[in-house]
């Protein structure tokens, strides 16, 4: 290679490096809005957060336990909401990012996908914060008061509690992007429909496991956790096989079939 053409490589990767640091400084920005907007309503933040606990308990109240405990989960607590704020806008510079490099048909591979992305995160943190929370909390608080023997008084330190409605949150709608996963897997060839049907019994365990992790020890929050993801593994081999026809058919109106691909690699 010559020294022309070494230097005619180098334009277009100092190029894309230039616009890669353009749209990471423009999702910076996105994510320091986002941060600075949560900071300044961290109040109606907290509250919003702290809602589950107070419907079954509306005398509760959060404590700190170190000066600098809330201020530090103030600050946490802003950069997870700001990353979510601006999580659109962060998407649409990665999207637009990779889509001058994509044909036609990945574009409309990978668009539903990035939109489908948020959806379903809201949608698992909408489970969380509506239905597993209040009643993983009602449990829980009742094991800890409900003994006749000793007296229990529950107190509820800010990080403590905040960390445990954070956690499940984002479990719940990290949980809920399996079809997503799944499905873009599928849509490259990574994986089957078949291998998804013949792996329903590891899927199982292994959604066993993701719930004891994610959710606290209580059979109620496994369950609502449980459940809803294997539906979505469920609704996920459905939408594999629906790929896995409509690439069947498309292949068949070209005329091309398994025996031609065979005799390609030969």
């Amino acid at each position: 290679m010559s020294a022309d053409d070494i230097e005619a490589s180098k334009a277009p990767l100092i190029e894309h490096l230039a616009e890669l640091r353009t749209r990471l400084m423009r999702s910076i920005i996105a994510l320091s809005v986002g941060l600075i907007f949560c900071l300044y309503f961290q109040d109606e933040v907290v509250a919003f957060l702290s809602q589950p606990l107070l419907s079954i308990r509306p005398d509760a109240e959060l404590l700190v336990l170190s000066p600098q405990e809330y201020f530090f989960t103030v600050i946490n607590i802003g950069l997870w909401g700001g990353f979510f704020l601006a999580f659109p806008y962060i998407a649409s510079q990665i999207w637009g990012f990779i889509a001058p490099g994509l044909y036609s048909n990945e574009k409309g591979a990978f668009l539903p996908f990035l939109v489908a992305t948020p959806f379903l995160f809201v949608l698992g943190a909408s489970l969380a914060y509506f239905v597993v929370i209040p009643l993983a909390l009602d449990w829980l608080i009742g094991f800890a008061e409900g003994s006749e023997d000793i007296k229990v008084s529950s107190t509820y330190s800010v990080k403590q509690f905040l960390g445990f409605t954070k956690t499940l949150l984002f479990g719940f709608g990290v949980c809920f992007q399996l079809p997503v996963i799944l499905s873009l897997l599928g849509r490259v060839g990574i994986i089957t429909s078949e291998q998804l049907s013949s792996s329903r019994k590891y899927a199982i365990v292994g959604i066993a496991f993701a719930a004891m992790l994610l959710t606290p020890p209580d059979p109620i929050s496994q369950l609502a956790l449980g459940i809803p993801t294997y539906l979505l593994y469920e609704v996920s081999i459905h939408i594999v096989r629906m790929f896995e026809k409509k690439e069947q058919q498309r292949r068949k109106d070209l005329g091309l079939d398994d025996d031609d691909d065979d005799e390609d690699d030969l």
